[in-house]
């Protein structure tokens, strides 16, 4: 969730009517060439006048997002983005807004939007005004992606006083930016001559404004306070002979001669409201005491003294912000001891207007840190329900230590924010204050705050234990140390208050994580069942829905295939439960989760039509692991069909998109592309892989290695396969009876009966058949409740040999029979006149290569990224020895791979 937006701050400022027209620039933003422009200079060279100006003059939507301090936040500057370009092209982005809205990261938003734009039937400009106060590279980042993958039909401009860290020399180099300088920007005398002539009316001659000119150097904003400092006077000539400097010097000169001219009342108004960000009636008589707020901006903006109207309704303004850095000064150097007072005006009306972020903001600048504490702590739930760790993290930084030690409330928020980003150095110190401050002589924690301790949150302070238990918790699992973990999770759940279901919740988490790293997945399980229910009375659903995803993976692994998808089925029902217009976050993942469980069923249909489900539901409907997830599955498909290159493609991309969590990576992409290395018979790479992990055969063993030493005993039996006469074999059956009996004793009976299946076939190779058919005997037994089929079936014929024999025996004759089919009807590539044969998927291309389709539909048609629809092609051509694709179609037509098209 995200705070309430203010709309003023994505509405385009309203044109001014003493602008000057300037055709030679208007030209130079719209250059049709170039999706972004820059324009860059310092303040007060009419840079967010001209962009106004230029955008409305044309006809095109415009999405607008004036930019502050605050929007260094990245969730609040994308959602203050999406909600600009929702407003301006009819809805568009809502999707990537309530993907923000639900806590989803920014780099799954970002592609949804960029999605939902390409749909646009015109073009749409997006402005960021005062983007130089974008400071944080998580942002800037985002926006290099952003451009990097602009639809042509977005134009992105940026106002800004100093260039942004983007690859703006990569863009210029391919002609994709176009610039605006402090050098175009200037006045020509011609421009000048029209705005001090026209809307100032100042009726100066030529040589007053060549003079004019050449002392300002057309730096608008000394021209403007020019102009306001000669209305009524006398002596022009004098002033202007006399007016010199650099620009600092020359504004504030000129501000000095504004100020004076204005009468007591105008001048005690700007010097007090100077301390605001933006200016309203109300808020302005609150903090000058006065009556004529409203008025008084109304006035201020006839009168062009630097007041920027921020909506239509001339509700809002702000201060020209070099103009306000100037009344800043003034104020501190003439009213100093005025200072404290209007901070605090401005801290009490925003308090009660419903802003605790400004109410801080203003009690900060007051010099007040207690009601800056207590306003931070009061807002507190607010930011973490809204996810805002950033801003929290934020408003911690800027309080004294000293403030934030005293507040144990404060204190634990403090140390979940350094948490969020993974900053454990001070965590344990931090948590022995607070424990320190809140256990009495008997060792009990005080249920009533001890004399010294500041607390405004009271209902806050009865989970202050439970919280301190639970970042000792997840520092001892940054740490390593699962009986930690668990021992600290589990005294938060039991300090935890009853209706504290989201500390509860995370305790859960966190001991289900340290349980499932040290191999017990029933501990685990009943962990994050608990997790899943406390998460879901909340209306965290679409946490719930993650948490899901790791059930069904453990039961999986504990050999329960139906439970797991049982489990996913229960993930996407929760859609149903809710109003939402888009489906929650983690929904892709269920689908994909569920396709490799009936997978290892062998209904590839069923598995399909899941992958379909979740390509369907986009990128951006998953969690940040969907990415690779996805892959593995469309590679095991691959691996079915057949088509060993585009699955090898597949898993390559797999360990591109990785992307990690606090899940201990118990499965490792690597570890699934060495499996398929051996399948493909290429024993030296899959070797280099598991020196490369430091795996041998006497290795000590951890669940959290049990996959990869598994595929170091595949490695070991196909090497015994390519080198008969080496030690290899033995070592494999060694390895694999330490891994069975680790295995059963942690009760992963799916691992186990895969260990089953290889010992079966290691003995098969000793020439000890009964060993073999009594381990796989054992092994059908455990899979054939669950429907376990495909463990037996990628084994291919070595497999189908043990199970024609297991036949004869009255173990589950109905469910081997099943598994010696499914192992026997492998697809295998049509016969072909080429020396090496297309594969199935190859075929499949190359059909779609002969129709009108280009390169990304093909791709988006069998659900492969356009990376592996290129290796494909690039694969065909080779086979076929052609170089392009016509001549691709045209060959396999001769060799009837293809039909012969007729024409006429």
């Amino acid at each position: 969730m995200v705070a309430i937006l203010l709309e003023s701050k994505y509405r385009a400022p309203a044109r001014r009517g003493d602008a000057v027209a300037r055709p030679r620039l208007y030209e130079r933003l719209g250059h049709a060439a170039a999706p972004l422009t820059v324009v860059s200079a310092p303040a007060g060279f009419g840079k967010t006048t001209l962009v106004a100006e230029w955008l409305a003059r044309g006809s095109s939507p415009l999405a607008w997002v004036s930019l502050d301090e605050r929007d260094n936040d990245p969730a609040l500057f994308w959602t203050y983005l999406t909600a600009a370009i929702q407003s301006a092209a009819n809805g568009v982005g809502a999707t990537a807004r309530q993907l923000l809205s639900s806590d989803a990261p920014v780099d799954v938003a970002l592609p949804a939007l960029l999605n939902d734009l390409t749909e646009l039937p015109a073009g749409i400009t997006l402005v960021l005004d005062d983007y130089h106060l974008i400071e944080s590279s998580d942002i800037h980042e985002a926006m290099a992606f952003l451009l990097e993958h602009l639809p042509p039909n977005l134009h992105v401009v940026l106002a800004t006083r100093a260039d942004p860290p983007l690859p703006l020399a990569r863009m210029r180099a391919q002609g994709r930016l176009a610039e605006v300088r402090a050098a175009d920007l200037r006045f020509t005398a011609a421009e000048t001559a029209t705005y001090l002539n026209e809307p100032m009316a100042l009726g100066l001659d030529e040589a007053q404004l060549t003079t004019l000119t050449g002392r300002t150097e057309g730096w608008i904003a000394a021209l403007q306070l020019a102009a306001l400092s000669l209305r009524g006077l006398d002596d022009a000539d004098t002033f202007i002979a006399e007016f010199a400097g650099d620009d600092r010097y020359v504004f504030d000169y000129l501000a000095e001669e504004v100020l004076t001219r204005q009468p007591a009342a105008v001048r005690d108004f700007l010097l007090r409201t100077s301390v605001l960000e933006r200016l309203t009636g109300p808020l302005c008589d609150a903090v000058t005491g006065r009556a004529d707020g409203r008025a008084t901006l109304v006035e201020l903006e006839r009168a062009n003294l630097f007041l920027v109207p921020l909506d239509a309704r001339r509700e809002w303004y702000r201060y020209h912000h070099l103009f306000a850095d100037v009344l800043r000064a003034h104020l501190r150097e003439d009213r100093p001891a005025e200072l404290t007072g209007l901070h605090t005006r401005a801290s009490a009306w925003f308090e009660a207007a419903g802003d605790p972020a400004e109410a801080a903001r203003h009690a900060l600048a007051a010099g007040d840190l207690d009601r800056t504490a207590e306003l931070v702590e009061l807002m507190m739930p607010m930011l973490q329900r809204e996810r805002r760790e950033t801003e929290l993290h934020r408003w911690l930084r800027a309080l004294p230590d000293d403030v934030v030690q005293a507040r144990p409330v404060l204190g634990v928020a403090f140390v979940g924010a350094l948490a969020q980003v993974s900053d454990f150095e001070t965590v344990e110190a931090r948590l022995g204050r607070i424990e320190s401050m809140l256990r009495s002589a008997d060792g009990t924690w005080c249920v009533q705050p001890p004399a010294g301790v500041v607390v405004a949150d009271a209902n806050a302070y009865r989970s202050v234990p439970a919280a301190v238990e639970l970042y000792r918790a997840a520092l001892a699992l940054t740490q390593g140390d699962p009986e930690g973990t668990v021992a600290h999770a589990r005294a938060s759940t039991a300090l935890a208050p009853a209706d504290d279901d989201l500390v509860r919740s995370a305790a859960g988490a966190l001991a289900g994580l340290a349980l499932w790293a040290g191999g017990d997945l029933s501990g685990a399980h009943a962990a994050y069942s608990a997790t899943v229910a406390g998460l879901t009375r909340v209306g965290w659903l679409a946490d719930a829905i993650g948490c899901r995803i790791t059930l069904g993976d453990l039961c999986r692994t504990q050999g329960r295939l139906g439970d797991a998808l049982r489990t996913y089925e229960a993930g996407l029902a929760v859609n149903a439960t809710t109003t939402a217009a888009e489906p929650l976050r983690g929904t892709a993942d269920m689908h994909v989760a569920a396709a490799e469980v009936l997978i290892d069923r062998d209904d590839l249909v069923a598995a399909a039509g899941q992958l379909a489900a979740a390509d369907r539901l986009g990128a951006h409907n998953g969690l940040p692991q969907n990415p690779y997830r996805r892959r593995v599955a469309a590679a095991r498909m691959q691996l079915i069909e057949g088509d060993l290159d585009a699955a090898l493609t597949l898993l390559d991309e797999a360990v591109h998109v990785y992307a990690g969590d606090y899940a201990p990576d118990v499965r490792p992409v690597p570890a699934l592309r060495a499996r398929l290395r051996i399948r493909r018979g290429e024993l030296s790479e899959a070797a280099s892989w598991a020196a490369g992990r430091g795996l041998s055969p006497g290795d000590d063993l951890s669940y959290l290695r049990e996959y990869e030493h598994v595929t170091l005993a595949r490695l070991l039996l196909a090497r015994h396969q390519a080198e008969p006469e080496g030690t290899a074999l033995e070592d494999a059956v060694a390895l694999l009876e330490r891994l069975l009996d680790a295995a059963d004793a942690g009760g992963r009976h799916g691992t186990v009966t895969e260990i089953l299946v290889l010992l079966a076939l290691a003995h098969q190779a000793r020439a000890e058949l009964p060993e073999a058919l009594d381990r796989l005997e054992r092994a059908v037994v455990l899979a054939q409740s669950e429907g376990n089929v495909r463990v037996f079936a990628d084994e291919g014929q070595p497999m189908a040999t043990l199970l024609r024999t297991l036949a004869r025996r009255t173990v589950a004759p109905a469910f081997v029979r099943r598994l010696l089919h499914a192992t026997t009807s492998a697809p295998t590539p049509t016969d072909q006149a080429l020396i090496e044969p297309l594969s199935n998927r190859e075929l499949e291309v190359l059909r779609m290569l002969a129709t009108d389709l280009d390169g990304p539909d093909i791709a988006r048609r069998l659900s492969v990224s356009l990376n592996t629809m290129r290796t494909h092609t690039t694969h065909i051509y080779t086979k076929l020895g052609v170089t392009n694709r016509r001549a691709a179609v045209r060959r396999a037509e001769e060799i009837e791979l293809l039909p012969q098209r007729h024409i006429g």
